[in-house]
């Protein structure tokens, strides 16, 4: 398959393209985003656009994908809402409508979060905006569409969050990762499991539209050919 893959320097999106280089299912990836990933390889294109809200100078390059893995976002803490919004749910949107213009027939994965309020009604603000875009993402018709909704993610060969609160987290993590994992495995998940999970619901489908945790790390373990 042909994938379009947004936020492929964040640090789940490196996860992910990682993934996709080495899959043999992945036939071509091309990562859109503001900065180049800084990656050579056979499989990968690159777009690098400024502005990622209009997408209009690189249509022509948009067509003839199978699925479009969304993994741009940013951390909520010191934004305001109004902020928030326009880069989590104003950018996904505009994005996701040029996408599905572009091509009718394409799957497209959104990286979400755990505990994301589908009511859009609870108090977190974070929370009710990425519900809203997840109810939006859902009423579009696209070929498919799956909410990926992963709790604490581990980085593993070598990635690292750019977010710093989120480094200082994941460091002080790192030694409580072998006892989470034996007593809360659910609340546990990696870079490399989102990666595997999404190629395998864009190759396969599933039958969940909301995937957590424990649905990621079932569907990274299924063998490629499944």
């Amino acid at each position: 398959m042909k994938v379009l893959l947004f936020g492929a320097t964040g640090m789940v999106g490196m996860g992910v393209l990682r993934e996709c280089l080495l899959d043999p299912r992945v036939e071509r990836v091309v990562a859109i985003g503001r900065a180049s990933t800084g990656l050579i390889h056979a499989k990968l294109g690159e777009i690098v656009l400024p502005d990622l809200s209009d997408l209009s100078s690189i249509e022509g390059e948009l067509t003839g994908f199978d699925a479009c893995f969304f993994c741009l976002g940013v951390s909520a803490a010191g934004m305001s809402e109004a902020d928030y919004r326009r880069i989590t749910k104003d950018l996904t949107l505009s994005v996701a409508k040029t996408v599905l213009r572009l091509c009718p027939e394409i799957t497209f994965i959104y990286v979400s979060g755990a505990s994301t309020d589908s009511t859009e009604k609870g108090r977190a603000m974070w929370a009710r905006v990425k519900g809203e875009t997840e109810n939006a993402l859902l009423a579009m018709p696209f070929k498919a569409k799956y909410m990926f909704r992963p709790g604490i993610i581990r980085p593993l060969h070598g990635i690292r969050s750019k977010t710093k609160v989120y480094r200082i987290a994941y460091a002080v993590l790192t030694p409580l990762y072998p006892i989470l994992k034996l007593v809360a495995p659910q609340l546990l998940t990696n870079t490399e499991a989102v990666g595997r999970a999404m190629i395998a619901v864009a190759a396969n489908g599933t039958d969940k539209l909301h995937l957590e945790n424990d649905d990621i790390n079932r569907l990274a373990a299924l063998p490629q050919a499944a």
